[in-house]
């Protein structure tokens, strides 16, 4: 039988420690570290059964238990206790060579385990992520450019006001999980996955000022250029859409002389945080979104949130980057729409928070996703008039209420978009398929698309136009005056079904999302042009020959 070295000795022996742990941590014992570190062994370790073993360690990181969801990390060049036939027992080996048994970035985190974690910006959004990584039992590594935050950091306090969080600073600081530096290229060698957590305020001019981003992705960009191994960087700070390819990518890929997706992963996760209640915000989020430039970053991230009890969606760059401003704009429109209601409420006595108290009452259109989707002008006999009569009467109590003054503007700027897209495709046979202000009725009164059509006329345009609902011979009461007597030269271009328009148009417009009209896009010639103004196929604007009027 021949003997082992002690070498091998100690290699089968750190190999096994390895093996036979269920919660499979990560355990790299690397020669010639700077840092020494004594393992001592309190409980064996079993085929089958579960690691329990605490460490003492004159380390930075502190004493620390190893259990079902801890990573021991990176131990450089330390004497390494590997457990006798009995528990309570131990003795040490030196070790020698590098071991490394751990799944990489989502697979590892799908069992259970964890990941070193930096976050650049110890602002308002950056320690509270911090803080939550940390508590969930991830290792953590702030970095910030203001000494006075790194020692706050490193002492335990928070650095901002927020409920909740100084605790959780506290007791992640003394746990030894979260602790703070200003050296962003060793942060970036210590951890796998970075967030990127620091201001984009107004310029002068209202733009955003993006020299922070600038900032950290050249260092992050530098130091990647040194790192062997896969590195994820997420954005979470808020960024107009394109910033990720136009800006963030191309810095990280100039100073890493590497490749976006292929060498490193890249994504960006804005943030739903608000302040005084953040902290149950990032556990109880309204959702969590994932913008991703290849799938593993996206994995990693996804699995990372994979306890939330929330909405997860994953989806290209861009879009991720829109929906914060589109959030913020809509809070910021409902704040004001309800302001004004209040004022206008006042001047009839009435009280405004009762008045939005039934209206919120209402979750099926006025607290939920009708009418929010992107498309052609509303119209009918309600809308339009009603938002008169409130205009009128808010100039009568002297009150100025520009939000809903401008709504019919805003409404009359989307008619003449559709107009103009009609008039840039350079046809002069047009045809219309739908024309009743919305599918289902024969109510003409305010229609968009009759407005569309009234000045197509006017143009010289020779068009043809259909809509099952509206027949002459079968309009009774006001829709037949209207037509017959405000309209009748519209009459006259109505066909009898959807081929007779097809036959005749070049360009084909559909203005209301009848479920008749949904085959249209497959019956055009190669020479037609559909223009929709309602989505009635999921089709985005391509070629030329599908054009949304706003998608």
């Amino acid at each position: 039988m021949v003997s082992k070295t002690p070498e091998k000795d100690n290699h089968h022996k750190i190999k096994r420690l390895c093996q036979f742990s269920t919660a499979r941590r990560r355990l790299q014992v690397m020669p010639g570290g700077s840092s020494a570190v004594d393992f001592q062994v309190v409980t064996g370790v079993s085929p089958g059964g579960t690691t329990n073993a605490r460490y003492c360690s004159r380390s930075r990181l502190g004493p620390e238990s190893v259990g079902p969801q801890r990573d021991v990390g990176v131990i450089n060049g330390g004497d390494v206790s590997i457990p006798a036939q009995s528990a309570g027992q131990s003795r040490r080996v030196h070790a020698a060579r590098s071991y490394s048994w751990f799944a990489p970035g989502a697979d590892r985190l799908r069992k259970g385990l964890l990941v070193k974690i930096s976050v650049f910006g110890l602002g308002y959004v950056g320690t509270v992520s911090a803080g939550c990584f940390a508590n969930e039992g991830h290792e953590v590594l702030g970095i910030d450019p203001v000494q006075t935050k790194v020692s706050l950091i490193n002492q335990g306090q928070c650095p901002i006001i927020e409920a909740d969080l100084a605790e959780m600073i506290a007791s992640t600081v003394a746990a030894g999980r979260l602790r703070a530096t200003d050296d962003a290229t060793g942060a970036i060698q210590e951890t796998e996955l970075s967030f990127v957590c620091v201001g984009t305020p107004s310029q002068a001019n209202g733009n955003l000022e993006l020299r922070y981003i600038r900032r950290i992705c050249e260092q992050i960009g530098q130091a990647l250029k040194s790192k062997n191994t896969r590195h994820t960087v997420v954005i979470r700070s808020t960024i107009v859409p394109g910033t990720m390819r136009k800006v963030v990518i191309p810095i990280l890929e100039e100073l890493s002389g590497k490749k976006a997706a292929v060498d490193f992963g890249v994504c960006h996760n804005p943030e739903f945080l608000r302040e005084g209640s953040a902290v149950k915000d990032f556990y109880a989020p309204p959702k969590t979104v994932i913008g991703q430039l290849d799938q593993n970053s996206g994995d990693i991230l996804a699995t990372l949130y994979g306890k939330l009890d929330a909405p997860l969606i994953r989806t290209d760059l861009e879009t991720a980057e829109m929906v914060k401003y589109i959030d913020n704009s809509w809070h910021a429109l409902k704040i004001g729409f309800a302001n004004e209601i209040g004022n206008l409420c006042k001047s009839f006595a009435i009280d405004a928070h009762e008045v939005m108290k039934i209206f919120c009452q209402d979750e099926k259109l006025n607290i939920s996703p009708a009418y929010l989707a992107p498309g052609f002008a509303f119209g009918g006999s309600c809308l339009p008039k009603d938002l008169r009569a409130l205009a009128y009467q808010a100039k009568m109590h002297d009150l100025d209420l520009p939000i809903l003054s401008s709504i019919l503007t805003s409404n009359e700027m989307q008619v003449a978009r559709g107009v103009r897209l009609i008039m840039e495709k350079g046809h002069n046979r047009v045809g219309v398929l739908g024309f009743s202000f919305k599918a289902g009725t024969d109510d003409l009164r305010e229609s968009p698309m009759i407005e569309v059509i009234e000045r197509l006329i006017s143009k010289g345009y020779d068009l043809r136009i259909y809509d099952k609902n509206v027949n002459i011979a079968r309009l009774v009461g006001a829709n037949r005056d209207f037509i017959l007597n405000r309209i009748p030269h519209i009459s006259r271009l109505m066909v009898g079904n959807i081929d007779a328009v097809l036959d005749h148009a070049q360009t084909v417009v559909v203005g209301n999302n009848d479920p008749d009209f949904q085959n249209v896009p497959q019956q055009l010639r190669a020479d037609q042009i559909l223009l929709d103004f309602v989505r009635i196929t999921d089709r985005k604007s391509h070629n030329g020959h599908y054009d949304g009027i706003c998608w």
